[in-house]
């Protein structure tokens, strides 16, 4: 795990300012304060910031192979790297350290930019070929590590994060085309950023920058299926993924430091746990964060967990008072406004756990790759709902909205959820995609930002283009593709990554091997959720190591009851004038609206509000 960063001029007479290039280097030295690499070249230069996981003390990069024409940078850790330089040794490659990225050197030399076909890892690099004058660089299939660049000019610049292309003196303008984007799903999805002319590399692709030109590839995406033909024999099923769970799980242990795991409430961390502590001869240490609020606390099945298992076990509780902490880290952090408030405790367990260790194994991907969100339980209950009768489908919806109103606001809300459960289930998938991911609805951001939303990208546009690239039929398929494609790289991936980065934290996560990924993609839908019981595999194949009452428990994610801290007034009342100094002319009758409904306790406007409290600071700190 590190930080990369670098740019090459266009003019190859022009000379690097290696004073640019320990900017650009220093700004993210949290990523890797274990050491520090420079290698300038005539037109290119190229920085590196180290957080040493293997081969401590061989391993610095700038990396370059025998006759130094390539030079490396590299983010991220080639978990195969053992079995593939094996491979490469009988090739004829002779190696002197003991680190994965010589092995990615080896790899590129014997098969040029096809090397990803051969990599199991995360990833961001930049590799530097004097013979072929080219710049190449690459992020990971999945978008474990993050990738920016940027042309200015006559130079490509290309960095772990956005402050790192700020430092080089990139101007700081704020990207409006992403607003509603932002506003409805809490996120900016790449290749945007929220400045503008700054981007992100998408997962699953390469770039080549040579000649002044910059080319992009896709070397990877979900595989094609045949939904005629999926894989429908569950235990040959549960088999297989155990035993590629179990080969991702230990490949990942490969550290030569201290190491340990993210352990919530949840059952994808807790099998992860399990699995370790088969694989491992000494006690897993185990991180967990809880709430003082009840509804939101799961440390105590993580606590279950931790005892079954005889981890060495520490936790923490997040309370209202982090609110202002927290507000200013991610905004450090993200360089952009970021507003899934699970970062907060994440960005705490990353600290706690950074002072015991220096890597833990995550569950992030288990949803994704399990189909185990309650939107893969609502597409199944949709495909039934839609079979009925309009008449029929109008009754239940009526009755719960006039419910609503004369319970406890904790029922209400309950209920109003239930309620849009039933009326999303009529919608085109598109459209229910983006009312299930729209922290306020579309309608109530278009309000809010007024005459900027005529300029800003529509988002049921962008969904539509998004899911243009989607060939299955199959909603419940195309909602996989959703969730892999574009909520975890964007929304879950990038919230682990700099908050545990911001702490010199490696994270892994097992469940995002791509063997898993691209074997769990042909199974049926019948055979990874049986009848509506979530991640029917996982619980097969591992949970029954796992204690009873963790199978039985309902899921509840990792969520931030925002919605609670924000009924206090305290928290919101500096909120509409916050966003009055933005040059955005937001509506603030409006915004005091939203805050009010959230004090009522009836609707659920945290996030939102969170979200609104990022922008308005993002604002202010232009």
């Amino acid at each position: 795990m590190c930080g990369i960063s670098g740019f090459i001029h266009f003019d190859r007479d022009k000379p690097v300012s290696l004073q640019a290039l320990q900017r650009m280097s220093s700004a993210v030295v949290h990523r890797g304060p274990d050491g520090q690499g420079f290698h300038t070249n005539k037109n290119v230069a190229l920085a590196h910031q180290r957080l040493a996981i293997i081969d401590l003390s061989s391993g610095d990069q700038p990396m370059f192979n025998r006759e130094k024409s390539i030079a490396i940078v590299f983010n991220g850790e080639i978990y195969n790297y053992l079995e593939l330089k094996a491979e490469l040794k009988t090739l004829g490659h002779n190696f002197v350290t003991k680190s994965d990225t010589e092995v990615l050197l080896h790899a590129y030399e014997e098969w040029g930019t096809g090397l990803h076909q051969k990599l199991n890892g995360m990833w961001a690099f930049a590799l530097w070929d004097d013979q072929e004058k080219q710049l190449f660089i690459s992020r990971d299939r999945l978008g474990e590590k993050p990738l920016f660049f940027a042309r200015l000019e006559g130079t490509f610049l290309f960095a772990s994060e956005l402050k790192s292309i700020l430092a080089y003196g990139f101007p700081r303008e704020a990207n409006l085309e992403v607003l509603e984007l932002y506003l409805t799903l809490g996120y900016i999805p790449a290749p945007f950023s929220f400045v503008n002319n700054i981007h992100k590399l998408l997962p699953g692709h390469f770039a080549v920058i040579k000649d002044r030109r910059i080319s992009m590839h896709r070397y990877w995406d979900l595989p094609e299926l045949d939904e005629q033909d999926m894989l429908t024999d569950s235990e040959a099923v549960s088999d297989q993924f155990r035993s590629l769970f179990y080969d991702s799980i230990r490949i990942r242990m490969r550290s030569d430091v201290s190491y340990g795991a993210f352990l919530s409430g949840g059952l994808d961390s807790a099998c992860i746990v399990s699995a370790m502590s088969e694989v491992s001869t000494q006690p897993v240490e185990t991180f967990t964060i809880g709430f003082d609020e009840k509804g939101f606390d799961e440390s105590i099945l993580a606590r279950e967990v931790a005892s079954h298992f005889e981890t060495n076990h520490h936790e923490m509780t997040v309370t209202q008072d982090s609110f202002n902490e927290s507000l200013e880290r991610i905004l450090y952090h993200y360089d952009e406004p970021f507003g899934d408030s699970s970062a907060i405790p994440t960005g705490f367990v990353s600290k706690y756990a950074s002072e015991h260790v220096k890597m833990v194994l995550t569950g992030d991907g288990g949803d994704e790759v399990l189909s185990g969100y309650n939107a893969y339980q609502s597409e199944k209950f949709a495909a039934q709902y839609q079979k009925m009768p309009g008449f029929m489908r109008d009754i239940p919806i009526r009755l719960l909205g006039m419910a609503s109103y004369v319970t406890s606001a904790s029922q209400g809300l309950k209920l109003t959820r239930l309620k849009n459960v039933l009326l999303t289930s009529s919608l085109d998938l598109n459209d229910r995609i983006v009312s299930k991911a729209a922290w306020a609805e579309v309608g109530i951001v278009r309000s809010l930002l007024r005459e900027s939303a005529d300029k800003a990208i529509r988002i049921d546009d962008y969904m539509a283009d998004f899911m243009s690239g989607c060939g299955y039929r199959d909603n419940f398929y195309r909602m996989m593709y959703y969730h892999t494609k574009l909520t975890l790289p964007e929304d879950m991936l990038t919230k682990v990554d700099r908050m545990s980065m911001a702490y010199s934290l490696e994270a892994r996560a097992p469940f995002l091997d791509y063997r898993l990924v691209e074997f769990m993609a042909r199974v049926h839908k019948n055979v990874k959720m049986r009848g509506y019981e979530r991640k029917s595999i996982l619980r097969d194949a591992v949970g029954q190591t796992l204690p009873k009452s963790l199978l039985s428990a309902p899921k509840k994610g990792f969520v931030v009851p925002v919605h609670k801290w924000f009924r206090d007034r305290s928290l919101t009342a500096s909120l509409p004038d916050l966003l009055a100094q933005t040059p955005l002319s937001m509506d603030r009758d409006l915004i005091d609206d939203i805050v009010n409904k959230n004090a009522a306790g009836k609707v659920d406007y945290g996030n939102f509000i969170w979200m609104l409290f990022l922008l308005g600071n993002w604002f202010k700190r232009l």
